[in-house]
């Protein structure tokens, strides 16, 4: 393991960047420098991104998860044209291996091609969220386990399309105000590179009973679904957190996580604005070319995207 008397990260000490660069140099017996040197400056800014999770101390949490997240995280930049598909792919695959160093083993894995060049991948299935009933037995579940916070991300991302950070940042309360208000909700926290750019997303009934279930479910004394004495990470990435013990339910069901919700959101959206099912789910393209740009713009901008040709991830090709 690792050289120092800490058991933090491993036993490679406190600092997490610095963890990470002394066990690769173990792990390649002080060679490789040029390699090291590469891996390291990637390591680097995932422990910025890690630090700013609430993660100190890769050795408590579920590194498969964390490396996930960090995944999802490097997909949105890519969505955004902040970085390329090649830089999110090294990345990751750095993540992959100074894991690997720090651990001795290969259990943390995490696909680069899978999360980075997905988003250039075009969807050509409905998404199962897209079952309202299938959502709905998930909830229910979810709380039956004793994950009421689970679920409320759940019935947030599938309603009003937001990220899973999203849905546990939000401020709830602002949010109800907003829905009573202006009939949308401005969604800011949580949002990739912490965008404080505008973004409203509409509420209807559904959208308000689940806002309803959020408020309900949060804990006492906090604003958004993280407890007062708890970090995002305790409650979204740790190994038992809440929202992490969620997904095997989710999966029980039929869905393969909660961002699939998110696209089940956005197809739900386009045949609202088209009167036209989207291209995934139907198999094809119905709606004409105008209204089916009008509809990507509307829900790019209500995902969060700053880029038209992402949404072909959600609701299917534009051709």
């Amino acid at each position: 393991m690792g050289r120092y008397a800490s058991s933090r990260n491993y036993g490679y000490g406190k600092q997490l960047a610095h963890a990470g660069k002394t066990a690769l140099r173990d792990h390649y017996g002080q060679g490789h420098h040029s390699t090291v040197a590469t891996h390291s400056e990637r390591w680097t800014q995932f422990a910025v991104w890690a630090r700013e999770q609430g993660v100190r101390d890769v050795a408590k949490i579920d590194n498969q998860e964390l490396a996930a997240t960090y995944a999802q995280h490097m997909r949105d930049q890519v969505e955004a044209g902040e970085i390329s598909v090649a830089t999110a792919q090294n990345r990751i695959s750095s993540v992959n291996t100074i894991f690997a160093a720090l651990r001795g083993d290969r259990q943390v894995q995490v696909s680069p091609s899978e999360y980075a060049g997905s988003r250039s991948a075009v969807r050509t299935e409905a998404p199962a969220a897209r079952d309202i009933r299938r959502v709905q037995s998930a909830t229910e579940a979810l709380r039956e386990a004793g994950l009421p916070r689970a679920a409320a991300v759940l019935e947030l991302a599938r309603t009003l399309g937001v990220r899973r950070e999203e849905a546990v940042k939000a401020d709830l309360d602002r949010w109800s105000r907003e829905a009573a208000r202006h009939g949308a909700v401005n969604v800011l926290e949580g949002t990739k590179g912490g965008r404080d750019a505008p973004r409203w997303v509409p509420i209807g009934e559904a959208q308000r009973r689940a806002l309803a279930s959020a408020v309900a479910a949060r804990p006492d004394g906090s604003h958004n679904l993280i407890a007062p004495h708890e970090r995002y990470a305790q409650l979204a990435i740790s190994r038992g957190g809440e929202i992490a013990q969620g997904r095997a339910i989710l999966q029980q069901h039929g869905l393969p996580g909660y961002h699939d919700a998110r696209a089940a959101y956005a197809c739900q959206r386009y045949e609202q604005i088209t009167g036209c099912p989207a291209p995934a789910v139907a198999g094809y393209r119905q709606a004409p070319r105008d209204l089916d740009r009008q509809a990507r713009t509307t829900i790019s901008a209500e995902l969060g995207h700053g880029r038209l040709d992402v949404l072909t991830a959600y609701v299917g090709s534009s051709r």
